[in-house]
């Protein structure tokens, strides 16, 4: 016996034969028989995707073992480059040799399938809580991938009559190794009540590649794409684009994502686009919506339309903010982008250009950034310099010189921008962005010179202003952006505020400023009442709106909040009810009553598609319903699933339950169910960041048991995410096993199905508690390291499930030819005294 064996005392277990023991596997202290076994892997206790791991005996220890970390693996670890250098490996270079990097331990836990590896942080890369380095990062499988948002309504109007409208958008997507192909779609029909077609309208707003290269921390697009610049105004083109990719940084250097705010004075469709493409469509409740899941690549200004249930169409514009384009010191961030210019409606549009941006940052407080654009008639070349304040946050500084050729006229022009971002943790606020543009009279961006090509100048092709004073189309003056939030704990109130304002040297200005209020309080007995008031005003050139909703909400019931409104848009004043409350986790809704009009939205979230029904009418003026259904469909090698979508084209985890339908699995959301042939799409996975997918324990069927109930990986932006989760299904039972020769198998010896899942560990006298038995299997009982005999369940069980002990006969697997008679069920067999005979 070896120094770190282990002798058990079998008197102290309670056995009527204690020769008959299988204890092997637990005779020595961490000890692991050599071989290859399937293992999560963790790094100083965050895992990483299951994996082979060898283990062999040490050169020093031919009766040990030690865990192999092979190559692949030891890459994974995420050591810094001036480590891995280091590596001494042995067994041929096949296996790492642990003391080349001291500190470092690795262990091995049959009992959880588990490799524990514990590095000092020095030898790693940086590090935070749910991202991995890109050593890690999944690529995921072959797919294909269908997406879709689609709402319908009628609207029927006094005066007008019924009109119905369907629209959508949505993207058709394949992957393949690292590469995402994708075409996104949008379309609208609208139908007038005698059913002719008044509008109609479905076109491919892009066609594009693209691929992350973790290299470069970069991103590369192909085709038809936007361009998103920290310097230039956005335009769409045909090209190829190469670009720093802020969402592969630990998520807390990324940057900011643009926000909608706004008050529905119905149920309402909300839909944002960006020149003529549809970014996000949704149909929000009567009441104030804050619209944040935009994704952080959008820049520029949006364009927002609000179509209200009865009718009434409200639009406006927001300029997106940006922060100060800081780099971490000795790092440069840059992007990259040639092509040519192109329109949603009629195609291409101007010469190639090039264009490319740079951020360097050149100590630990200061970076310097710059850049340029150029085609055959237009050249900018913008210069900027930002500084990190520290506890008074961050500021950039810089100027853009244009100069275009159109229509035979050279204008030139400057343009000065400043920026300030400060996060005011001990005062619990934050601007998240705030800054100032003024640009010259004759300076054009990029989107103003190609409108002034294709539209000419002033709005006129080839024209002029009257005499030599003429000014080029939509010339901007001065952009004025802010947004702040602040909370004040103590009070039990949060502040929220945004200012946009544009003014132009040819036409009006338009400005749009929201200021939302809320405060929690008790009141009397009724406790987390709260009040929020939502202002607003909006001017577009010549149109004038200001807003307000003032809403008291009070907990009605475990879930319920009613709520009173009191709204003013438009010119007009209304006064409002609602109940608000959840069925279930899937399943909420709202009722309403005002001016005569009463109205009702619900919600579910299903396995396949989300659904959100509303439905409004108004005594003598109108009635409407909407329906919006968002979902998908993926299709796998290992298989296919619809689905429910957060954004269309995005990253998804296809989970596989063993073929086992209606398990209940989750990612950070709410659960769905597997289908038929055990296949559930999880879609709320962030990219670059560590995702867990588990198993709903708590609502599992009762014939369902999950062996393995977590995985957790890292997906690249776009990538089709596949695990397998082990699930073993079928009904459990008492049995009682006997070999051939009427004795029992050993204490401790092992039962598995044909998918190799444990279902059971024998006790005293052949006793066993299945699980997964289902009518006619096979299992397979294994001791001292060999699969020694195959049992076979019974044909049929009975429909009140199994209340009995199974009696078993098990048959040795050198002498199972053929599938074995099926077990007699208890109180069935003719003998069951001599059953074992």
């Amino acid at each position: 016996m070896g120094a770190g064996d282990i002798e058990f005392n079998t008197d102290v277990l309670d056995l009527s034969d204690r020769t008959n023991i299988d204890l092997s596997r637990f005779a020595r202290s961490g000890f692991i028989l050599p071989g290859t076994y399937l293992m999560t892997v963790q790094i100083n206790t965050q895992p990483i995707p299951e994996q082979s791991v060898a283990f062999y005996p040490p050169d020093k220890d031919p009766k040990g073992s030690q865990a192999c970390l092979s190559p692949g693996l030891v890459e994974q670890l995420g050591l810094k480059a001036s480590e891995a250098d280091k590596l001494v490996w042995w067994k041929g270079g096949q296996c790492l040799d642990v003391k080349s990097l001291p500190g470092m331990e690795v262990t091995g836990d049959l009992a959880t399938s588990t490799l524990n590896i514990n590095l000092p942080q020095a030898y790693l890369e940086y590090s935070a809580i749910n991202w991995d380095p890109p050593s890690r990062w999944d690529e995921g499988v072959p797919g294909l991938l269908i997406d879709y948002n689609m709402t319908a309504q009628s609207n029927y109007q006094k005066n007008d009559g019924t009109r119905n409208n369907l629209s959508g958008n949505g993207t058709l997507g394949a992957n393949a190794g690292a590469w995402r192909l994708r075409a996104d779609w949008q379309g609208r029909v609208e139908n007038s009540r005698e059913g002719a077609s008044d509008y109609h309208r479905l076109e491919w707003s892009r066609y594009y590649a693209y691929r992350a290269i973790p290299a470069l921390k970069a991103r590369l697009v192909v085709g038809e794409d936007y361009l998103y610049s920290d310097l230039f105004d956005s335009f769409r083109f045909t090209g190829a684009a190469l670009k720093s990719d802020e969402s592969q940084l630990p998520p807390n250097l990324r940057g900011y994502a643009p926000e909608v705010v706004g008050v529905a004075k119905t149920n309402a469709r909300v839909v944002i686009s960006q020149q003529g493409r549809v970014l996000y469509e949704t149909l929000v409740a009567a009441g104030p919506f804050r619209i944040q899941d935009l994704q952080d690549a959008v820049t520029g200004s949006l364009d927002v339309r609000v179509e209200e249930q009865d009718g009434s169409v409200h639009s406006f514009q927001i300029d997106t903010a940006g922060v100060p384009y800081l780099t971490r010191p000795g790092q440069v961030r840059y992007k990259l982008a040639t092509g040519r210019p192109s329109n949603l409606q009629y195609g291409a549009d101007g010469d190639f250009f090039g264009s490319g941006e740079f951020s360097w940052g050149i100590s630990n407080g200061w970076s310097l950034f710059g850049g340029g654009i150029t085609d055959n008639n237009y050249r900018a070349l913008s210069i900027g310099a930002g500084r990190d304040l520290l506890m008074f946050g961050a500021v950039s500084l810089d100027v853009t010189q244009s100069r275009a050729n159109v229509w035979n006229e050279t204008l030139s022009g400057k343009s000065y921008r400043l920026q300030y971002s400060k996060n005011f943790e001990q005062y619990d606020s934050q601007v998240t962005f705030a800054g100032y543009r003024f640009s010259e009279k004759n300076f054009l961006s990029m989107s103003e010179y190609l409108d002034a090509r294709h539209y000419g100048l002033n709005g006129e092709l080839g024209g002029r202003g009257e005499g030599d004073d003429w000014k080029p189309i939509g010339a901007s003056k001065a952009l004025y952006t802010a947004t702040v939030s602040k909370q004040f704990r103590d009070l039990g109130t949060s502040v929220y505020a945004s200012y946009n304002k544009q003014t132009y040297w040819d036409r009006p200005d338009t400005q749009r400023w929201n200021l939302s209020v809320s405060r929690y309080f008790n009141l009397g007995t009724v406790k987390n009442m709260s009040l929020s008031l939502n202002m607003y005003r909006s001017q577009e050139y010549d149109y004038k709106d200001n807003g307000m909703a003032l809403t008291v909400s009070l907990p009605l019931g475990r879930t319920g909040t009613l709520s009173l409104d009191a709204n003013r848009a438009a010119g007009s004043n209304t006064f409002s009810t609602r109940y608000s409350d959840r069925l279930d986790e899937r399943n909420s809704y709202q009722l309403g009553a005002s001016n005569n009009a009463v109205n009702g939205y619900l919600s579910h979230m299903g396995d396949q598609v989300d659904i959100d029904l509303s439905a409004s009418q108004q005594e003598g003026s109108y009635r409407s319903l909407s329906v919006s259904a968002r979902g998908g469909g993926t299709l796998t090698p290992y298989g296919a699933a619809l689905h429910r979508t957060n954004g269309t084209g995005g990253t998804r985890l296809m989970v596989d339950t063993a073929g086992v339908p209606g398990v209940p699995v989750r990612g950070y959301g709410s659960p769905t169910r597997s289908n038929v042939f055990g296949k559930a799409v999880i879609s709320d996975i962030s990219s670059y960041q560590r995702t867990a997918a588990s198993v709903d324990l708590e609502n599992l069927p009762g014939n369902v048991e999950a062996t393995q109930s977590v995985t957790q990986l890292t997906l690249t932006e776009g990538a089709i995410g596949y695990r397998s989760l082990e699930v073993i299904s079928g009904e459990k039972a008492m049995a009682v096993l006997r070999l051939q020769d009427g004795s029992s198998p050993p204490f401790g010896a092992t039962v598995k199905n044909l998918k190799q899942q444990d279902t059971g560990i024998v006790n005293d006298a052949g006793n066993v508690y299945l699980s997964g038995i289902k009518a006619g299997e096979q299992m397979i009982v294994s001791w001292a390291g060999d699969e020694q005999c195959v049992l076979t369940l019974p044909g049929i069980l009975p429909a009140d499930g199994l209340t009995d002990a199974l009696q078993l006969h098990c048959q040795s697997v050198t002498t199972v030819q053929a599938l074995p008679e099926p077990a007699t069920l208890p109180g069935k067999h003719p003998d069951t005294e001599n059953i074992s005979s």
